[in-house]
């Protein structure tokens, strides 16, 4: 019994024992954040004095800042400086970008940036690309090439992007080859980076339009819808019969944007082999051409198409072209079904 109260005993200190050092352990870490986050407020006060006084009193006490030089000594505080000279990078333009700049090649964080280039974990590789890019080391360019094909995201989806910032058009050589897909946020920054194209560039778009990888497919139609790329005209007619039924969409979107004379004739010809969410694309842009070469389509889809939606839709672009007459007779002909009658009343905007 005795033994047993003893063992019971010494479970009961060990227990106590470890609570009482894991308390310790929080308490040891609690004072090291606390001391690093105060550590860190106050380099970004060093820091924010710094940048201000280049920027608006176009000052730079280098060698008289001993509290500056004594901190840079440290490479968390370099970090620190690099992200907010990044950080400010993008919102200044003009004169006050070159100052930024110029404190960036005058404490040579440059090397700072390119080191981390070297690391092994993919955020840092990321950061690092992406320093680079905003401050504009086109010589690092080689370098971040490499990360093309690296295996994650963040970090191959930031040497895309760096490619394209740089080099704008000609930065996009990467499409022949790519495998991964590119995100739709993705395809936005490359787009909006990318101000003209090079003359001569159909060979390019010609393939990039027969990758056999869908998204750069993608990316592509928004290309020429974005610079109205008329001589590919026909190239994305042909996709309209593409495998994939998200490029057969943003190929519709395209086609219409290129306003040529015979797209909703060629549109509509080809709707009826088109799954429902080409079809309703289809129907979109029939409504944004204003085109009334198409009513006779859209009544016979209203009276005859098998899925409602689609009935609603046409009933819909009708009335937007002006056929509030033939809706309106249509509702009160005695043959029409009662679904009918309901789908032109929503498109007559009535109470049912």
């Amino acid at each position: 019994m005795l033994d047993s109260v003893h063992f019971i005993f010494l479970v009961f200190l060990g227990m106590l024992s470890l609570v009482l050092v894991m308390i310790i352990i929080v308490i040891i870490y609690s004072i090291y954040q606390y001391r690093f986050s105060v550590r860190i407020s106050g380099w970004s006060e060093i820091i924010n004095k710094k940048i201000t006084k280049v920027i608006v009193y176009e000052e730079d006490e280098a060698l008289t800042d001993h509290d500056f030089i004594e901190a840079n000594k440290d490479p968390l505080f370099r970090n620190l400086f690099l992200q907010k000279l990044v950080d400010s990078e993008k919102k200044f333009s003009g004169a006050a970008k070159g100052k930024i700049k110029h404190l960036f090649e005058e404490y040579k964080l440059q090397d700072d940036a390119l080191k981390k280039l070297s690391q092994k974990k993919s955020h840092l590789i990321a950061g690092g690309i992406q320093e680079l890019t905003a401050m504009n080391v086109e010589e690092s360019l080689p370098e971040i090439s490499k990360f093309l094909t690296h295996a994650s995201p963040q970090v191959y989806q930031e040497a895309q992007y760096a490619l394209v910032n740089f080099n704008g058009f000609e930065g996009l050589h990467y499409l022949d080859t790519i495998q991964s897909v590119i995100s739709e946020w993705q395809q936005l920054r490359l787009l909006s980076s990318i101000t003209h194209i090079s003359e001569n560039s159909d060979g390019l778009i010609n393939g990039w339009l027969q990758s056999s990888n869908d998204s750069v497919t993608i990316f592509t139609l928004k290309l020429i819808r974005k610079f109205q790329i008329l001589s590919v005209y026909s190239m994305v007619a042909e996709l309209t019969v593409h495998s994939s039924t998200e490029v057969r969409v943003q190929a519709v979107q395209t086609l219409l944007s290129l306003e040529n004379a015979s797209t909703i004739t060629y549109l509509i010809e080809a709707y009826p082999d088109q799954p429902i969410e080409v079809q309703f694309e289809i129907l979109k842009a029939i409504k944004s051409s204003g085109d009334k070469s198409s009513l006779n389509f859209l009544k016979n889809q209203l009276l005859n198409s098998t899925e409602s939606a689609v009935k609603v839709y046409a009933a819909e672009v009708l009335f937007s072209l002006g056929q509030q007459e033939f809706l309106e007779l249509l509702s009160q002909d005695e043959s029409s079904s009662k679904e009918l009658i309901k789908i032109i009343k929503h498109a007559l905007q009535e109470k049912i």
